[in-house]
């Protein structure tokens, strides 16, 4: 039986995927979790897939390279990786260990206590360790986004950090919530919230330890307009309006 399925999605990332697949694995084996680390190559034009797939890890550690033919986004990405998953929990984390996995151990006694069915890693609560932040206009762009969201696609204001690239699931519901996803693009983590809300689970936050990664596939200039574009139609398909007199 699998405990945790660990998903890396990944985008021209040569240069970073063994590492992250060895420090999964790592982990895994160090705190005895029986457990799998999928790699979901988002159509890489470099040698990621291949790279992934060479990476030296333990015999114990089930480990799978999913490859896209083309480059459809990190939520397709994730979507792949988790609808292949078979652990109990499924993680996701981003390329580039921009959070240790050792942060997993709080998510997975969230899950394991039965407060919540997701839980989410954040940069923004108390206790969180910040190695090296964003640049100030990615901050600020962060915080403007956050109260979008909030006001607009009615987020629960205890939500402070939606966008982190550290999550943890109990692996049923997100098998659940992945399968109804339909954003391809980086708006995937508000429609998974939402839906999420919809069916009754329960989200709940835990702090981090997190380190800016410069090398980001993300451009603000070039997704502005496939974000609001995103946004647009998760208020249209996903947002009950609220009564008159509620904000």
């Amino acid at each position: 039986m699998i405990t945790l399925s660990i998903v890396i999605p990944a985008f021209d990332e040569e240069n970073k995927v063994t590492r992250d697949v060895q420090a999964a694995a790592a982990f895994l084996v160090s705190h005895e979790i029986a457990g799998e680390v999928l790699v979901a190559d988002d159509g890489s034009s470099d040698r990621t897939a291949e790279i992934a797939e060479q990476a030296e890890i333990p015999a114990s550690v089930h480990r799978a390279v999913i490859r896209s033919d083309s480059h459809r986004g990190k939520g397709a990405a994730i979507r792949t990786g988790i609808l292949s998953s078979r652990g109990e929990y499924v993680l996701f984390a981003d390329s580039g260990l921009t959070v240790p996995f050792e942060n997993a151990l709080t998510g997975l006694r969230v899950l394991r206590e039965g407060t919540a069915e997701l839980a989410h890693g954040s940069r923004e609560l108390p206790g969180c360790i910040i190695r090296r932040d964003r640049d100030w206009d990615r901050k600020l762009i962060s915080r403007l986004f956050h109260v979008l969201v909030l006001h607009w696609l009615h987020v629960p204001p205890h939500l402070t950090d939606t966008q982190c690239g550290f999550k943890l699931y109990r692996g049923d519901v997100a098998r659940q919530l992945y399968a109804e996803c339909t954003t391809d693009g980086f708006m995937f983590d508000i429609e998974i919230i939402l839906r999420a809300l919809q069916h009754g689970f329960r989200i709940a936050e835990f702090p981090v330890e997190w380190t800016c990664d410069r090398d980001s596939r993300l451009s603000i200039r070039r997704s502005a307009g496939s974000v609001l574009k995103d946004l647009l139609r998760l208020r249209r398909i996903l947002v009950t309006p609220l009564p008159k007199g509620r904000t």
